[in-house]
Protein backbone atom coordinates (compact mmCIF):
# COMPACT_ATOMS: atom_id res chain seq x y z
CA UNK A 1 0.00 0.00 0.00
CA UNK A 2 2.79 2.24 0.66
CA UNK A 3 4.58 2.12 -2.67
CA UNK A 4 1.41 2.59 -4.29
CA UNK A 5 1.05 6.22 -2.48
CA UNK A 6 4.84 6.50 -3.43
CA UNK A 7 4.36 5.74 -6.78
CA UNK A 8 1.34 8.56 -6.88
CA UNK A 9 3.75 11.39 -5.49
CA UNK A 10 6.01 10.46 -7.74
CA UNK A 11 3.49 10.36 -10.61
CA UNK A 12 2.01 13.78 -9.22
CA UNK A 13 5.56 15.35 -10.34
CA UNK A 14 6.61 13.35 -13.47
CA UNK A 15 3.86 14.58 -15.21
CA UNK A 16 3.73 10.45 -16.56
CA UNK A 17 0.69 9.71 -18.43
CA UNK A 18 0.50 6.85 -16.95
CA UNK A 19 -3.15 5.64 -18.55
CA UNK A 20 -2.43 7.06 -21.82
CA UNK A 21 -1.08 3.46 -23.30
CA UNK A 22 -4.48 1.62 -22.19
CA UNK A 23 -6.27 4.25 -24.24
CA UNK A 24 -4.82 3.56 -27.41
CA UNK A 25 -5.10 0.07 -27.14
CA UNK A 26 -8.33 0.42 -26.76
CA UNK A 27 -9.22 3.32 -29.90
CA UNK A 28 -7.33 0.11 -31.84
CA UNK A 29 -9.27 -2.67 -30.71
CA UNK A 30 -12.77 -0.64 -30.78
CA UNK A 31 -11.70 0.05 -34.79
CA UNK A 32 -11.43 -3.34 -35.29
CA UNK A 33 -14.47 -4.77 -33.40
CA UNK A 34 -18.18 -2.81 -34.44
CA UNK A 35 -19.84 -4.59 -31.97
CA UNK A 36 -17.65 -4.54 -28.78
CA UNK A 37 -17.33 -1.05 -28.11
CA UNK A 38 -20.56 0.22 -26.52
CA UNK A 39 -21.14 -3.00 -24.90
CA UNK A 40 -17.65 -2.06 -23.19
CA UNK A 41 -18.15 1.97 -23.15
CA UNK A 42 -21.51 0.86 -21.38
CA UNK A 43 -20.18 -1.79 -18.69
CA UNK A 44 -17.22 1.00 -17.74
CA UNK A 45 -19.77 3.94 -17.71
CA UNK A 46 -22.05 1.47 -15.24
CA UNK A 47 -18.48 0.51 -13.10
CA UNK A 48 -17.15 4.29 -12.81
CA UNK A 49 -21.00 4.93 -11.31
CA UNK A 50 -21.38 2.50 -8.77
CA UNK A 51 -17.98 3.07 -7.49
CA UNK A 52 -18.44 7.15 -7.50
CA UNK A 53 -21.08 6.28 -5.09
CA UNK A 54 -18.65 6.10 -2.27
CA UNK A 55 -17.22 9.83 -2.41
CA UNK A 56 -20.32 10.79 -1.94
CA UNK A 57 -20.88 9.33 1.10
CA UNK A 58 -17.19 10.90 2.50
CA UNK A 59 -18.86 14.36 1.23
CA UNK A 60 -21.69 14.68 4.04
CA UNK A 61 -20.67 18.11 5.82
CA UNK A 62 -21.11 19.54 1.88
CA UNK A 63 -24.28 21.05 0.61
CA UNK A 64 -24.45 17.85 -1.69
CA UNK A 65 -24.96 15.94 1.07
CA UNK A 66 -27.82 17.56 2.31
CA UNK A 67 -29.95 17.68 -0.92
CA UNK A 68 -28.48 13.59 -1.60
CA UNK A 69 -29.69 12.26 2.24
CA UNK A 70 -33.25 12.78 4.12
CA UNK A 71 -32.83 15.43 6.64
CA UNK A 72 -34.34 12.42 8.82
CA UNK A 73 -31.46 10.19 8.18
CA UNK A 74 -30.19 8.38 11.42
CA UNK A 75 -26.89 9.75 13.25
CA UNK A 76 -25.32 6.72 12.63
CA UNK A 77 -25.12 7.08 8.95
CA UNK A 78 -22.50 9.79 9.92
CA UNK A 79 -20.19 7.41 10.87
CA UNK A 80 -18.64 6.27 7.70
CA UNK A 81 -17.63 10.24 6.89
CA UNK A 82 -13.92 9.53 7.32
CA UNK A 83 -13.73 6.10 5.76
CA UNK A 84 -11.68 7.31 2.85
CA UNK A 85 -8.85 4.82 2.39
CA UNK A 86 -10.22 4.08 -0.85
CA UNK A 87 -10.55 8.10 -1.87
CA UNK A 88 -6.87 7.47 -3.74
CA UNK A 89 -7.92 4.84 -6.17
CA UNK A 90 -11.13 6.83 -6.80
CA UNK A 91 -9.52 10.04 -7.75
CA UNK A 92 -7.33 7.76 -10.29
CA UNK A 93 -9.99 5.72 -11.39
CA UNK A 94 -12.44 8.43 -11.68
CA UNK A 95 -9.97 10.24 -13.89
CA UNK A 96 -9.06 7.31 -15.92
CA UNK A 97 -13.06 6.79 -16.64
CA UNK A 98 -13.68 10.25 -17.76
CA UNK A 99 -10.75 10.28 -19.89
CA UNK A 100 -11.95 6.90 -21.76
CA UNK A 101 -15.66 8.65 -21.74
CA UNK A 102 -14.37 11.25 -23.99
CA UNK A 103 -12.22 8.54 -26.20
CA UNK A 104 -15.33 6.39 -26.61
CA UNK A 105 -17.93 9.70 -27.55
CA UNK A 106 -15.64 10.83 -30.52
CA UNK A 107 -14.91 7.10 -31.60
CA UNK A 108 -19.21 6.70 -31.38
CA UNK A 109 -19.86 10.20 -33.03
CA UNK A 110 -17.90 8.58 -35.84
CA UNK A 111 -19.38 5.05 -36.35
CA UNK A 112 -23.06 6.77 -36.45
CA UNK A 113 -21.73 9.51 -39.04
CA UNK A 114 -21.07 6.24 -41.46
CA UNK A 115 -23.68 3.55 -40.09
CA UNK A 116 -25.86 5.85 -39.17
CA UNK A 117 -26.52 3.40 -35.49
CA UNK A 118 -27.52 5.66 -32.35
CA UNK A 119 -27.70 2.25 -30.03
CA UNK A 120 -28.01 3.37 -26.48
CA UNK A 121 -26.26 6.88 -26.78
CA UNK A 122 -27.54 7.67 -23.61
CA UNK A 123 -25.57 4.90 -21.14
CA UNK A 124 -22.47 5.48 -22.51
CA UNK A 125 -22.40 9.59 -21.46
CA UNK A 126 -22.27 7.99 -17.83
CA UNK A 127 -22.89 11.85 -16.71
CA UNK A 128 -22.75 11.46 -13.02
CA UNK A 129 -19.22 10.95 -12.87
CA UNK A 130 -18.95 14.67 -13.72
CA UNK A 131 -19.56 15.61 -10.38
CA UNK A 132 -17.76 13.17 -8.36
CA UNK A 133 -15.00 14.33 -10.29
CA UNK A 134 -14.50 17.87 -8.68
CA UNK A 135 -15.96 16.98 -5.01
CA UNK A 136 -13.16 13.95 -4.93
CA UNK A 137 -10.31 16.05 -6.04
CA UNK A 138 -11.67 19.13 -3.69
CA UNK A 139 -10.49 17.25 -0.90
CA UNK A 140 -7.20 16.51 -2.33
CA UNK A 141 -6.94 20.28 -2.99
CA UNK A 142 -7.45 21.17 0.56
CA UNK A 143 -5.17 18.93 1.77
CA UNK A 144 -2.67 20.24 -0.70
CA UNK A 145 -3.37 23.71 0.09
CA UNK A 146 -3.22 23.26 3.98
CA UNK A 147 0.03 21.21 4.20
CA UNK A 148 1.78 23.72 2.37
CA UNK A 149 3.57 25.38 5.03
CA UNK A 150 4.48 21.94 6.90
CA UNK A 151 5.85 20.61 2.97
CA UNK A 152 7.47 23.66 2.40
CA UNK A 153 9.48 23.70 5.56
CA UNK A 154 10.32 19.70 6.21
CA UNK A 155 11.40 19.99 2.37
CA UNK A 156 13.47 23.01 2.98
CA UNK A 157 15.36 20.99 6.23
CA UNK A 158 15.51 17.94 3.54
CA UNK A 159 17.19 19.85 1.00
CA UNK A 160 19.77 21.81 3.67
CA UNK A 161 20.63 18.02 4.93
CA UNK A 162 21.05 16.82 1.11
CA UNK A 163 22.97 19.87 0.02
CA UNK A 164 26.13 19.06 1.82
CA UNK A 165 25.66 15.30 1.48
CA UNK A 166 28.89 13.56 1.19
CA UNK A 167 28.52 9.85 1.48
CA UNK A 168 25.89 8.28 3.84
CA UNK A 169 27.90 7.88 6.88
CA UNK A 170 27.29 8.20 10.57
CA UNK A 171 27.27 11.56 11.00
CA UNK A 172 24.73 11.64 7.94
CA UNK A 173 22.12 9.64 9.66
CA UNK A 174 22.69 11.79 13.00
CA UNK A 175 22.24 14.49 10.91
CA UNK A 176 19.10 13.10 9.60
CA UNK A 177 18.08 12.52 13.11
CA UNK A 178 17.61 15.97 14.25
CA UNK A 179 16.36 17.00 10.98
CA UNK A 180 13.22 14.71 11.66
CA UNK A 181 13.15 16.05 15.38
CA UNK A 182 13.31 19.78 14.25
CA UNK A 183 10.09 18.57 11.84
CA UNK A 184 8.32 16.91 15.13
CA UNK A 185 8.33 13.90 13.81
CA UNK A 186 9.17 13.09 17.82
CA UNK A 187 12.47 11.61 19.48
CA UNK A 188 11.43 8.20 19.73
CA UNK A 189 10.59 8.16 15.83
CA UNK A 190 13.29 10.08 14.67
CA UNK A 191 15.83 7.52 16.23
CA UNK A 192 13.12 4.85 14.56
CA UNK A 193 13.19 5.87 11.08
CA UNK A 194 17.46 6.47 11.05
CA UNK A 195 17.97 3.62 12.03
CA UNK A 196 15.24 1.60 9.43
CA UNK A 197 16.63 3.68 6.84
CA UNK A 198 20.53 3.02 7.35
CA UNK A 199 19.58 -0.97 6.30
CA UNK A 200 17.36 0.31 3.29
CA UNK A 201 19.88 3.08 1.87
CA UNK A 202 22.39 -0.36 2.37
CA UNK A 203 20.09 -2.55 0.39
CA UNK A 204 19.17 -0.30 -1.98
CA UNK A 205 23.37 1.14 -2.69
CA UNK A 206 21.79 4.22 -2.99
CA UNK A 207 24.99 6.54 -3.06
CA UNK A 208 23.46 9.63 -5.41
CA UNK A 209 21.14 12.82 -3.12
CA UNK A 210 18.18 11.84 -5.27
CA UNK A 211 18.25 7.95 -4.38
CA UNK A 212 19.02 8.75 -0.75
CA UNK A 213 15.84 11.10 -0.60
CA UNK A 214 13.79 9.12 -2.04
CA UNK A 215 14.54 6.25 0.34
CA UNK A 216 13.77 8.73 3.08
CA UNK A 217 10.41 9.99 2.08
CA UNK A 218 9.13 6.36 1.00
CA UNK A 219 10.32 5.04 4.43
CA UNK A 220 8.23 8.18 5.79
CA UNK A 221 5.32 7.71 3.83
CA UNK A 222 5.16 3.81 4.74
CA UNK A 223 5.51 4.46 8.41
CA UNK A 224 3.02 6.86 8.46
CA UNK A 225 0.61 4.55 6.77
CA UNK A 226 1.84 1.45 8.65
CA UNK A 227 0.83 3.26 11.75
CA UNK A 228 -2.39 3.46 11.00
CA UNK A 229 -3.34 0.71 9.59
CA UNK A 230 -5.38 -0.48 12.50
CA UNK A 231 -5.95 3.36 13.59
CA UNK A 232 -9.77 3.94 13.74
CA UNK A 233 -9.96 7.89 12.66
CA UNK A 234 -13.67 7.85 12.49
CA UNK A 235 -15.97 9.58 14.53
CA UNK A 236 -18.27 6.93 16.42
CA UNK A 237 -22.43 8.15 16.78
CA UNK A 238 -24.97 7.21 19.23
CA UNK A 239 -25.75 3.37 18.30
CA UNK A 240 -29.27 3.77 18.96
CA UNK A 241 -30.88 6.18 16.23
CA UNK A 242 -33.81 7.64 19.14
CA UNK A 243 -30.67 9.03 21.28
CA UNK A 244 -28.61 11.98 20.93
CA UNK A 245 -24.98 11.49 19.83
CA UNK A 246 -22.46 13.54 22.82
CA UNK A 247 -19.28 14.76 21.51
CA UNK A 248 -16.84 15.77 24.91
CA UNK A 249 -14.24 18.50 24.03
CA UNK A 250 -11.04 18.59 26.34
CA UNK A 251 -7.75 21.00 26.09
CA UNK A 252 -6.40 23.94 26.95
CA UNK A 253 -7.18 27.31 26.15
CA UNK A 254 -6.09 29.12 23.43
CA UNK A 255 -5.80 25.78 20.76
CA UNK A 256 -8.87 26.62 18.83
CA UNK A 257 -11.25 24.12 20.92
CA UNK A 258 -14.31 26.94 20.87
CA UNK A 259 -14.13 27.12 17.46
CA UNK A 260 -13.60 23.56 16.52
CA UNK A 261 -16.87 23.07 18.02
CA UNK A 262 -18.53 25.89 16.22
CA UNK A 263 -17.16 24.40 12.70
CA UNK A 264 -18.76 21.33 13.46
CA UNK A 265 -22.05 22.18 14.18
CA UNK A 266 -22.08 23.94 11.13
CA UNK A 267 -21.67 20.80 9.10
CA UNK A 268 -23.80 19.19 10.94
CA UNK A 269 -26.69 21.61 10.88
CA UNK A 270 -25.70 21.98 6.92
CA UNK A 271 -26.60 17.81 6.55
CA UNK A 272 -29.83 18.25 8.44
CA UNK A 273 -29.10 17.16 12.12
CA UNK A 274 -30.75 19.25 14.96
CA UNK A 275 -27.47 20.07 17.11
CA UNK A 276 -27.49 22.07 20.28
CA UNK A 277 -24.03 23.11 22.14
CA UNK A 278 -23.31 23.27 26.07
CA UNK A 279 -20.97 26.28 27.33
CA UNK A 280 -19.53 23.64 30.12
CA UNK A 281 -16.40 25.70 29.95
CA UNK A 282 -17.58 28.43 33.13
CA UNK A 283 -14.10 29.07 34.52
CA UNK A 284 -12.77 31.27 31.69
CA UNK A 285 -13.95 35.16 30.49
CA UNK A 286 -15.74 35.02 27.94
CA UNK A 287 -16.08 31.36 26.66
CA UNK A 288 -19.65 31.36 27.75
CA UNK A 289 -20.45 34.51 25.11
CA UNK A 290 -18.00 33.07 22.43
CA UNK A 291 -19.59 29.58 22.24
CA UNK A 292 -23.17 31.64 21.99
CA UNK A 293 -22.08 33.75 19.41
CA UNK A 294 -20.68 30.68 17.55
CA UNK A 295 -24.06 29.22 18.20
CA UNK A 296 -25.93 32.88 16.70
CA UNK A 297 -23.67 32.35 13.88
CA UNK A 298 -24.40 28.73 12.65
CA UNK A 299 -27.96 28.65 13.78
CA UNK A 300 -27.97 26.14 16.98
CA UNK A 301 -29.23 26.48 20.56
CA UNK A 302 -26.57 26.99 22.86
CA UNK A 303 -27.57 25.43 26.67
CA UNK A 304 -25.35 28.60 29.16
CA UNK A 305 -25.46 29.57 32.94
CA UNK A 306 -23.73 32.21 34.53
CA UNK A 307 -19.77 32.54 34.97
CA UNK A 308 -18.75 30.22 37.79
CA UNK A 309 -21.44 27.92 37.96
CA UNK A 310 -20.61 23.90 38.16
CA UNK A 311 -20.06 23.13 34.74
CA UNK A 312 -21.56 18.93 35.27
CA UNK A 313 -25.01 21.62 35.94
CA UNK A 314 -24.69 23.22 32.53
CA UNK A 315 -23.90 19.54 30.74
CA UNK A 316 -26.93 17.94 32.78
CA UNK A 317 -29.27 20.77 31.58
CA UNK A 318 -27.75 20.13 27.97
CA UNK A 319 -28.12 16.38 28.31
CA UNK A 320 -32.28 16.80 29.51
CA UNK A 321 -32.69 18.89 26.52
CA UNK A 322 -31.11 17.11 23.97
CA UNK A 323 -33.24 14.32 24.90
CA UNK A 324 -36.38 15.73 25.92
CA UNK A 325 -36.53 18.03 22.56
CA UNK A 326 -35.15 14.97 20.21
CA UNK A 327 -31.82 16.85 19.13
CA UNK A 328 -29.62 14.60 17.39
CA UNK A 329 -26.19 15.68 18.16
CA UNK A 330 -24.68 17.60 21.22
CA UNK A 331 -21.16 19.35 21.61
CA UNK A 332 -19.99 19.70 24.62
CA UNK A 333 -17.64 22.72 25.70
CA UNK A 334 -15.41 22.22 29.20
CA UNK A 335 -12.48 24.00 31.05
CA UNK A 336 -9.16 23.75 29.42
CA UNK A 337 -6.97 23.98 32.78
CA UNK A 338 -4.04 22.12 32.98
CA UNK A 339 -2.36 24.14 36.23
CA UNK A 340 -4.17 21.51 38.93
CA UNK A 341 -4.34 18.44 37.16
CA UNK A 342 -6.51 16.81 40.25
CA UNK A 343 -9.48 19.82 39.95
CA UNK A 344 -9.68 19.25 36.59
CA UNK A 345 -9.38 15.37 36.43
CA UNK A 346 -12.37 15.68 38.95
CA UNK A 347 -14.62 18.16 37.22
CA UNK A 348 -14.24 15.92 33.64
CA UNK A 349 -15.27 12.92 35.73
CA UNK A 350 -18.42 14.21 37.35
CA UNK A 351 -19.21 15.58 33.80
CA UNK A 352 -19.19 12.36 32.12
CA UNK A 353 -20.64 10.66 35.02
CA UNK A 354 -23.91 13.34 34.12
CA UNK A 355 -23.60 12.23 30.76
CA UNK A 356 -23.20 8.66 30.86
CA UNK A 357 -26.65 8.58 33.73
CA UNK A 358 -28.47 10.10 31.50
CA UNK A 359 -27.25 8.07 28.51
CA UNK A 360 -25.73 4.99 29.12
CA UNK A 361 -23.66 4.79 25.83
CA UNK A 362 -22.70 8.82 25.66
CA UNK A 363 -20.38 10.18 25.14
CA UNK A 364 -19.46 8.89 22.55
CA UNK A 365 -16.35 10.69 21.58
CA UNK A 366 -13.77 12.50 24.02
CA UNK A 367 -11.94 14.69 21.92
CA UNK A 368 -8.98 16.43 22.65
CA UNK A 369 -7.86 19.56 20.90
CA UNK A 370 -4.29 20.82 20.13
CA UNK A 371 -2.86 23.46 18.43
CA UNK A 372 -0.71 21.93 15.54
CA UNK A 373 1.70 24.76 15.68
CA UNK A 374 3.10 24.33 19.34
CA UNK A 375 4.85 20.78 17.82
CA UNK A 376 6.19 19.29 21.30
CA UNK A 377 4.54 20.99 23.19
CA UNK A 378 0.69 19.73 22.31
CA UNK A 379 2.62 16.07 22.90
CA UNK A 380 2.94 16.92 26.47
CA UNK A 381 -0.52 18.30 26.65
CA UNK A 382 -1.97 15.12 24.96
CA UNK A 383 -0.14 12.72 27.52
CA UNK A 384 -1.18 15.35 30.28
CA UNK A 385 -5.22 15.29 29.18
CA UNK A 386 -4.10 11.10 28.57
CA UNK A 387 -3.80 10.70 31.95
CA UNK A 388 -6.86 12.87 33.10
CA UNK A 389 -9.22 11.52 30.79
CA UNK A 390 -9.87 9.03 28.84
CA UNK A 391 -9.07 11.25 25.26
CA UNK A 392 -10.42 8.45 22.17
CA UNK A 393 -9.01 11.02 19.53
CA UNK A 394 -7.04 13.97 18.50
CA UNK A 395 -8.12 17.34 17.05
CA UNK A 396 -5.15 19.37 15.24
CA UNK A 397 -6.23 22.70 14.71
CA UNK A 398 -3.99 24.86 12.70
CA UNK A 399 -2.46 22.76 10.48
CA UNK A 400 -2.41 25.15 7.97
CA UNK A 401 -0.31 27.56 10.13
CA UNK A 402 2.59 25.17 10.76
CA UNK A 403 5.84 24.08 9.22
CA UNK A 404 5.58 21.02 11.84
CA UNK A 405 3.38 18.45 10.10
CA UNK A 406 5.57 15.24 11.52
CA UNK A 407 3.17 16.07 14.68
CA UNK A 408 1.07 13.80 13.11
CA UNK A 409 3.13 11.13 13.22
CA UNK A 410 4.67 11.86 16.69
CA UNK A 411 1.02 11.68 18.07
CA UNK A 412 0.49 8.03 16.80
CA UNK A 413 4.03 6.32 17.42
CA UNK A 414 4.09 8.00 21.23
CA UNK A 415 0.53 7.96 22.14
CA UNK A 416 -0.92 5.93 19.81
CA UNK A 417 -4.25 8.21 19.49
CA UNK A 418 -5.70 8.76 16.72
CA UNK A 419 -6.08 12.08 14.92
CA UNK A 420 -9.90 12.27 13.87
CA UNK A 421 -10.35 16.13 12.54
CA UNK A 422 -7.67 18.58 11.03
CA UNK A 423 -8.19 22.10 11.28
CA UNK A 424 -6.79 23.23 7.29
CA UNK A 425 -7.87 26.41 7.01
CA UNK A 426 -10.14 29.29 8.65
CA UNK A 427 -13.24 29.11 6.66
CA UNK A 428 -16.24 27.08 8.16
CA UNK A 429 -15.57 24.46 5.98
CA UNK A 430 -11.69 24.29 6.76
CA UNK A 431 -12.35 21.43 9.56
CA UNK A 432 -12.08 18.29 7.73
CA UNK A 433 -12.07 14.59 8.46
CA UNK A 434 -8.58 13.32 9.00
CA UNK A 435 -7.42 11.37 5.90
CA UNK A 436 -4.23 9.36 6.17
CA UNK A 437 -3.75 9.27 2.16
CA UNK A 438 -4.88 12.45 1.83
CA UNK A 439 -2.09 13.75 4.49
CA UNK A 440 0.87 12.10 3.29
CA UNK A 441 0.20 12.62 -0.09
CA UNK A 442 0.00 16.61 0.75
CA UNK A 443 2.90 16.66 3.03
CA UNK A 444 5.56 14.56 0.78
CA UNK A 445 4.36 15.58 -2.36
CA UNK A 446 6.99 18.10 -4.08
CA UNK A 447 9.67 16.11 -2.39
CA UNK A 448 10.06 12.99 -4.16
CA UNK A 449 12.20 12.87 -7.65
CA UNK A 450 10.31 12.33 -10.73
CA UNK A 451 10.86 8.87 -12.52
CA UNK A 452 13.06 9.20 -15.67
CA UNK A 453 12.61 6.42 -18.23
Amino acid sequence: MGMGLFDRLRRAFSGEPEEEPKKEDEIVSTSEENQEPEETATNEATTATSEDDQPEVAETTTAEAKEAEPVAKEVEDTKEVVQTPEKVEVIEEVETTSENNEVEIAKKADEESVEQQSDEPKETKAEPEEPEIQTTSSETVRYDKGLAKSRKGFGAKLNALLANFRRVDEDFFEELEETLIEADVGFETAMKISDELQDEVKLRNAKSRSDVSDAIIERLVDIYESEGVDEDNSLHFAKDPTEPTVFLFVGVNGVGKTTTIGKLAHRYQQAGKKVLLAAGDTFRAGAIEQLAEWGRRVGVDVVTKPEKSDPAAVVYDAVVKAKKENYDILLVDTAGRLQNKVNLMNELDKIKRVITRELPDAPQEVLLALDATTGQNALTQAKQFKEVTDVTGIVLTKLDGTARGGIVLAIRNELHLPVKLVGLGEKMDDLRDFSPEEFVYGLFKGLVTPKKD
